[in-house]
């Protein structure tokens, strides 16, 4: 099974994690099964970027990037070449490394942030 190691992040995972991933299931909620709370305020349909990562590592063996994600990605905080909507990108065989910029453009923001 592939590995997601996540780096720290301030708010959402302080000390970092390190898991077994499930694949064909996306970033996101591989992320939420482990308790890592990132954001995702348009419930997983492409429709905000709040659920935005860099993906350090494993980047070539996520699926193809739509033209409705990469659209929105253009509107995300921190946008490398290597960001991805955590809800679209699936996790395949490949081990994975990833970041949560240190901030997201959610105007309607529920949690502690």
């Amino acid at each position: 099974m592939p590995i997601i190691k996540v780096r720290p992040h301030e708010t959402i995972c302080p000390n970092g994690a390190e898991f077994e991933a499930q694949q064909g299931m996306s970033i996101c909620d591989n992320l939420l099964q482990h308790h890592i709370d990132i954001e995702h305020a348009c419930e997983k349909v492409a429709a905000c970027t709040t659920c935005h990562v860099i993906v350090r590592k494993g980047y070539q063996s996520l699926n193809e990037i739509g033209d409705q994600e990469e659209d929105l990605l253009d509107m995300a905080w921190g946008l490398t070449a290597q960001s991805r909507l955590s809800c679209q990108a699936i996790v395949a065989d490949e081990d994975l490394e990833i970041e949560m910029p240190k901030y997201t453009k959610n105007h309607a923001s529920e949690g502690s942030h």
